[in-house]
């Protein structure tokens, strides 16, 4: 008897189903919170810094910088920044989240196209005072080179559109991407940044407050929607 009360002890251990203890489960959703804070924080910080008289003098020295090198980085250059294209950046994220499956992923990206566009009117309206001095490198930079046919030389600068939507698709990318990849959108991020600076369409300002306010808004999406 005792043998067969032991036998049925483990058997019915065997049929209890594992379960995630909440603390690990809630270990999972650090990596879009994080993502979200540092975006919330560089977007201050960024906004804080434009938030000026004048352009400073730092921030024109990191655009001349960027601005003034060689022209041959324009054509290796000019295909990553598409992943800041509204169309392209959005098809980019759908088509990775069709080939994982993740079909909260294909709504976060939905979101987060729709959301750039008001999240970016809302910082400008925000910044209105500063207008004047938050205008495209064409009429703020002295000597800025503008390159490619759609640049424009004047306009609001203050934030970078295409970074905010290269960012988000970056954080809502970066859940269900595994670690061998998940650094392939973030490049392609930075790239945009770098790139935008590079054709004197936007401030170095401009493109940081871009990739805070899309990791803000991707990171706040992969929390809501995983």
């Amino acid at each position: 008897m005792p043998r067969r009360r032991n036998h049925d002890a483990t058997a019915f251990a065997v049929r209890m189903p594992r379960v995630t203890p909440p603390v690990l489960a809630l270990s999972f959703r650090i990596l879009p919170g994080s993502i979200a804070v540092v975006g919330a924080l560089v977007l201050a910080f960024s906004a804080v810094g434009a938030s000026r008289d004048a352009i400073h003098p730092a921030e024109m020295r990191v655009f001349r910088a960027v601005n003034q090198m060689p022209d041959w980085l324009y054509v290796p250059l000019w295909l990553p920044m598409q992943f800041g294209n509204l169309v392209v950046g959005a098809l980019a994220g759908l088509v990775v989240a069709v080939l994982l499956r993740d079909w909260p992923v294909a709504i976060a990206v939905v979101v987060a196209t729709v959301l750039k566009l008001v999240v970016e009117r809302v910082i400008r309206r925000r910044m209105t005072g500063f207008a004047g001095v938050r205008q495209r490198p064409g009429t703020s930079e002295p000597g800025a080179i503008l390159r490619g046919g759609d640049v424009p030389a004047r306009g609001a600068s203050f934030p970078s559109g295409h970074v905010i939507l290269a960012a988000a698709i970056a954080a809502v990318l970066s859940s269900a991407l595994g670690p061998g990849l998940v650094w392939v959108p973030w490049l392609l991020a930075l790239l945009v940044m770098a790139g935008r600076v590079f054709v004197g369409a936007h401030n170095p300002l401009d493109v940081t407050a871009g990739l805070g306010a899309g990791m803000l808004i991707g990171g706040v999406l992969d929390l809501l929607l995983r």
